[in-house]
């Protein structure tokens, strides 16, 4: 999903006359992109004369340690509510059984996504 790298956004509005539907606006100056309308057409992508519209494969290495973050921050909590330290395993555990679920379904959508191809 394309994002805008406010720090390379020069406020020129490309993207924003470009967008076929309509789901780009400023916001201070800088190119916002409403994701719940966004179509993934990659036209912002194409036009953006500064490159600010970014692919959020480059944002990976953040969401992991985000993940990561939010599982140590969980477990700690668990372990500070139950008054037991052997809490942070069984914490992490569910969010390993978590982060597997969402890897199953991305994998599944993707077979499925793939199969409607011609």
């Amino acid at each position: 999903m394309p994002w805008i790298d406010e720090s390379k956004c020069s406020g020129c509005e490309t993207c924003i006359e470009e967008c076929p539907a309509n789901t780009i606006y400023m916001v201070d100056n800088h190119a916002v992109i409403d994701m719940n309308n966004c179509i993934h057409c990659g036209v912002c992508h194409e036009i953006c004369p500064e490159e600010a519209v970014r692919h959020d494969s480059e944002k990976i290495p953040d969401d992991i340690k985000s993940n990561v973050a939010k599982t140590k921050k969980f477990m700690e909590d668990c372990a500070r509510y139950f008054h037991d330290e052997r809490e942070k395993e069984k914490c992490l555990a569910r969010m390993i059984r978590h982060f597997n679920k969402e890897k199953i379904i991305a994998e599944k959508t993707l077979a499925e996504l793939k199969m409607m191809k011609h």
